[in-house]
């Protein structure tokens, strides 16, 4: 029985958990399944019951990233990555994406789980950006984030030697945002997207729209950038909202 290679579970707490499921492929995705997994971020983005996403892999592997037995695709070049992007694909989702780490990310899966707004790492999980042994070189926006996350001389070390860091380093380093025991992971995740739940709808899409936008410019600029979007918003909530908003936080936090 053939496998279905993407995995899609929605819950009704208002978040979606997408499963990249060839676990034994390690779960690297051919032009099918980034044509699926864009598919199914659009539907998700149109689902208006549905606010944030979990990605995470079936198996032992998050993913390997690009599929090399498509590499030489009549009429897609290089597997056809630039025309079937995931990364762009994850970046069309308004809302937070979580990236849930089970087991190995390598190459093209660092680029995705860079791609995610939070990562979650099992304790045995570990990364290896190794375009470097084969030759080639990211192209969905993975050495600008690496830029952005580790900083640029650790950047250069991770790229230069394609060596694997673990989880403890990624926490360290700030690659992640938390480590948890792997038999917990996909549970953490999704308390972790209850927790996100908690708010505003709206208010996470703004936030989010508001951080990337601010992560792309200079400080002073992102200071524009941040009253701009403040007045635009806030001038719309009346004061009524606002108090009913915060007797539900404060009930919660009793």
């Amino acid at each position: 029985m053939s496998e279905v290679p993407l995995l899609v579970e929605r819950s009704p707490e208002g978040y979606a958990m997408l499963t990249l499921n060839r676990p034994d492929r390690l779960n690297t995705l051919t032009i099918a399944m980034r044509r699926s997994l864009a598919d199914a971020i659009d539907e998700l983005e149109a689902d208006p019951q549905i606010h944030a996403l979990i990605l995470t892999g079936a198996g032992r592997v998050f993913t390997a990233g690009l599929s090399l037995d498509e590499w030489d695709s009549p009429g897609l070049p290089s597997a056809g990555a630039y025309e079937h992007d995931p990364v762009a694909a994850l970046k069309r989702f308004s809302g937070p994406v979580i990236g849930a780490i089970n087991g190995l990310a390598l190459t093209g899966g660092v680029e995705i789980a860079l791609a995610c707004d939070v990562l979650i790492a099992a304790d045995d999980a570990r990364f290896a950006d190794t375009h470097v042994h084969v030759g080639l070189l990211p192209g969905w926006g993975g050495s600008a984030r690496m830029i952005q996350r580790v900083g640029l001389a650790r950047a250069k070390e991770l790229a230069f030697t394609g060596r694997f860091f673990s989880a403890d380093e990624a926490l360290a380093w700030g690659f992640v945002s938390r480590i948890v025991p792997s038999g917990r992971l996909l549970d953490e995740a999704r308390a972790f997207a209850r927790q996100m739940l908690t708010g505003v709808p709206e208010a996470l899409v703004a936030y989010k729209r508001l951080l990337d936008q601010e992560a792309a410019t200079t400080f002073d600029d992102a200071l524009r950038i941040e009253r701009s979007a403040s007045m635009a918003n806030n001038t719309r909530v009346p004061r009524d909202v606002i108090d009913t908003r915060l007797s539900k936080l404060k009930g919660r936090k009793a």
